[in-house]
């Protein structure tokens, strides 16, 4: 407990910062988020059409109202989890203001981090809440019941917490890169095609061959996105659904301690242009 109240003393003034920060850019993200919307509806439109060609009502075990559920899940989820850790240390590297975190009493992971929660904050009030309600009506007006399951959404709450973390850890490893790099951009845009790909952001990895399927699922992308959009959905279940969420915590772990190790190496030959 007494830990509990040092973090909150000493990282709550970063979490204040990261609301006033969202307030403060509002127009921004308000810009941003209505791009997001108008991109699901193109894929809503997409998956339309395939599902009309192909004369069927479902289609790997997803029907249509599945696959327009599964669309706005993953684009929420990808505003959940999204994070611009690489960005923002590979910034600080570049022009040196990293030196102020390091001479300041706080960690500069959890720095990083806590500044992010205070977005998330803001974020789970003005999106996530209006978003879901709005899926779940329309699930309801489609299926002529109601499909929402309190259990599922605290499942869904728990998976997509810590499918933030993973992907905060993993962005601030790859962050850590510019230690070496200098310069991330190109990297970067690489990271985000790659993580959309294998995460399932673009296509269900239900939809990908047996065997493929197999070893995407294993991968920490599938843990960032997939894993608490199927959750939610009742795809997964029972020991799926069990082994899958033990899953998203072995790799938050792992990469948790590559980024500890990552830090002490890199921090030793610390260099910036200008600094």
């Amino acid at each position: 407990m007494n830990r509990l109240r040092k973090i909150r003393r000493t990282y709550g003034a970063f979490t204040n910062a990261g609301i006033q920060d969202f307030i403060a850019y509002r127009a921004n993200f308000l810009g941003f988020f209505l791009g997001e919307i108008l991109m699901c509806f193109v894929m809503y439109f997409i998956w339309k059409a395939v599902y009309a060609s192909s004369g069927k009502t479902d289609f790997m075990g997803f029907s249509m109202v599945d696959m327009m559920v599964y669309v706005f899940l993953t684009n929420i989820a990808g505003f959940i989890t999204g994070t611009d850790s690489t960005y923002s240390i590979a910034e600080e590297i570049k022009d040196g203001s990293i030196i102020m975190r390091l001479i300041k009493p706080v960690k500069v992971d959890l720095s990083f981090l806590f500044f992010e929660l205070g977005n998330k904050v803001m974020l789970m009030t003005c999106v996530f809440i209006p978003v879901m309600l709005g899926l779940e009506l329309y699930r309801y007006f489609a299926l002529g019941y109601v499909a929402f399951k309190i259990s599922r959404l605290i499942l869904f709450v728990i998976s997509i917490s810590i499918s933030y973390l993973l992907a905060f850890y993993l962005n601030l490893i790859f962050g850590y890169l510019a230690f070496f790099l200098l310069n991330l951009w190109g990297f970067n845009i690489l990271k985000e095609s790659i993580i959309k790909f294998f995460s399932g952001a673009i296509i269900p990895l239900a939809f990908f061959p047996g065997p493929v399927r197999a070893v995407f699922s294993r991968l920490p992308f599938a843990s960032l996105t997939y894993t608490p959009v199927m959750i939610y959905m009742e795809k997964y279940t029972g020991s799926e659904l069990v082994i899958n969420m033990l899953m998203q915590v072995m790799w938050l772990a792992i990469f948790i301690l590559i980024s500890k190790l990552i830090w002490i190496w890199a921090e030793k030959r610390l260099a910036v242009q200008g600094g």
